[in-house]
């Protein structure tokens, strides 16, 4: 799987909600300021030649839809934060979280208990 760039994920986002639909529904699923046409048209463009979704042509309109769920994606992306910047490491990734949201010790115990990790490892 290829890493998304932050249009990418936003039209993404949009797709696995609607789960199908054409640009100008992809359109409508932007909350703030809606981008041009073209700029949504040619980011699933770049998203099917990712392999991350497909289209079916319903007369002379595309209907596209995501290839991969965003449970698979979201997956994806921690599997990479943790690689890349936890050294692998769920306890790095918790403690930096703990520290960040300024957990007590009784929640962080409670996350690397669901994690699977035990305090005396």
């Amino acid at each position: 799987m290829k890493q998304l760039t932050k249009a990418e994920e936003e039209v993404m986002h949009i797709l696995w909600e609607m789960k199908e639909g054409i640009v100008k529904d992809i359109l409508k699923g932007f909350k703030d300021k809606q981008p041009a046409y073209n700029t949504v048209a040619t980011v699933l463009k770049v998203l099917k030649k990712k392999e991350i979704v497909d289209y079916r042509k319903v007369g002379n309109i595309y209907m596209y839809y995501p290839l991969i769920s965003k449970e698979e994606y979201s997956s994806y992306q921690m599997k990479h934060l943790l690689k890349n910047y936890f050294g692998g490491s769920f306890v790095r990734l918790a403690a930096f979280f703990a520290k960040d949201n300024e957990m007590d010790i009784e929640e962080l115990e409670e996350l690397l208990k669901d994690a699977g990790h035990t305090s005396n490892s």
